[in-house]
């Protein structure tokens, strides 16, 4: 009951990391007064947001630091990466301190490599703690990258709305702050236990009631804004209030899991015929029993299984059990195929292969266009003379920015729904053909 409640503690906590460190997202919102400290042209002014943007090259490196250290440290190495590069930005745009435009360069560099740093960290905990719902997880909290913007733009507002290097300084220190704040459950993580087939359907539903309310915090940073600093305050704190909410699924579910202790205990079982026992328990004792049955191991690429699983459950159910059978269905699904989804592979296996390539390409070559527009919402708002319309822009982009990364659930959502008709249709047939015999 702990391990589940924290698990989701750290979901909670993964969407506060995603939705507070998406800084490079505001570029445009102090890129003009960057360019007049600096004394630099439009071109100069595009290869630094090109740096910001390139510090994601070097994302591997978190991978790398993730082999000798603990989670939490490269989190805080994250952060501080971000404290400095933004914060040293922030002391140039105030004219504290002057630097050659290569160190702001790569300071502008480091800045945007911290963003990969989190990411990493949010992938990993995804992955780890949501084994079974791992689309799910990483779907939902990558949504919240995309309204990093309108959340800044909504801080800002609350404290000054005239200042655009306050952008400078939000960027350096609410990362800080947030990891500060998620430490605690990122240390306390739950053990991995496999969950029976009643608690995934029950963790999906949960990832639907998430999904819908973030939707709601997407509509809510859309409509809802203002240039009076105590109207955006209010507007602030309601934002705060919705990313809060989520933290109600652990009580929740301490909730559930006491009410059925209470009621369980509250009737005399002795001397009666009647049993009660909990329905996980008992799905996971058929899960055992199936198992002990099974000749063969049943491999898993998703949640409750896709194709490859089914394969593998049926020739489980109507095969001879023999060495032989296990060969085929090893040989005809391992063939050119991952054999599992969300796990480690060595680089030099997925470089060979032709889908790593074709999904490198078109991540460098499609993400560049938004990057572009985004970076340049400044420069377009000033040329056309609505330098004041700057941040409205920035929430617009950011909010639909948002709803675009929400929708990438929608596969695995249908996916889900198509298991779940082919698993029951699968039932059905083999019941009929029991009967049959």
């Amino acid at each position: 009951m702990g391990g589940q409640s924290r698990k989701w503690m750290i979901l909670v906590a993964t969407i506060w990391i995603q939705a507070f460190t998406g800084t490079n997202f505001d570029f445009s919102a102090y890129s003009s007064e960057l360019k007049a400290v600096l004394g630099i042209s439009q071109v100069q002014l595009n290869y630094l947001a090109t740096a910001s943007d390139l510090g994601k090259a070097l994302g591997w490196s978190s991978g790398l630091a993730l082999m000798y250290f603990p989670l939490w440290f490269v989190m805080f190495v994250a952060a501080f990466m971000g404290f400095f590069g933004y914060g040293i930005q922030w002391l140039v745009i105030l004219d504290l301190i002057s630097l050659p435009y290569f160190v702001v360069f790569f300071l502008c560099l480091l800045a945007g490599c911290s963003i990969t740093w989190f990411n990493t960290v949010c992938f990993v905990l995804c992955i780890k703690n949501f084994p079974s719902n791992r689309p799910l997880a990483l779907a939902l909290t990558v949504s919240f990258n995309g309204v990093s913007a309108a959340l800044y733009n909504l801080a800002a507002m609350a404290i000054n709305p005239s200042s655009s290097h306050i952008y400078l300084l939000l960027n350096a220190f609410i990362p800080l702050i947030t990891s500060i704040v998620v430490i605690v459950p990122i240390l306390r993580q739950p053990p991995i236990d496999s969950l029976p087939s009643d608690a995934i359907k029950h963790e999906q539903l949960i990832f639907v009631i998430l999904n819908f309310l973030a939707a709601i915090t997407g509509l809510y940073l859309l409509f809802v804004h203002s240039t009076d600093p105590s109207t955006a305050r209010v507007i602030f704190a309601g934002a705060i209030l919705l990313l809060v909410i989520p933290l109600g699924i652990p009580g929740i579910i301490y909730a559930r899991k006491w009410f059925k202790k209470k009621i369980s205990s509250s009737f005399p079982l002795q001397g009666s015929g009647l049993l009660l026992v909990d329905a996980d328990d008992l799905e996971f004792h058929k899960e055992l029993l199936s198992r002990e049955n099974s000749q063969i191991n049943v491999m898993s690429y998703g949640v409750n299984g896709d194709g490859p699983t089914l394969t593998l459950r049926l020739a489980r159910i109507i095969g001879t059990g023999g060495a032989s059978d296990q060969g085929c269905c090893e040989k005809i699904i391992g063939k050119d195929q991952l054999y599992m989804l969300g796990e480690e592979h060595k680089a030099g296996l997925l470089v060979k292969r032709l889908d790593f390539w074709l999904y490198y390409l078109a991540y460098f070559c499609g993400g560049t266009i938004g990057l572009v527009y985004s970076n340049n919402l400044g420069q377009i708002a000033q040329s056309l003379g609505h330098s004041s319309m700057t941040s409205t822009l920035i929430t617009l982009y950011s909010s639909f920015s948002f709803f675009g990364r929400l929708l990438s659930a929608a596969p695995d959502f249908i996916r889900l729904l198509a298991s779940r008709c082919i698993s029951s249709n699968t039932n059905s047939i083999l019941f009929v053909s029991s009967n049959r015999k």
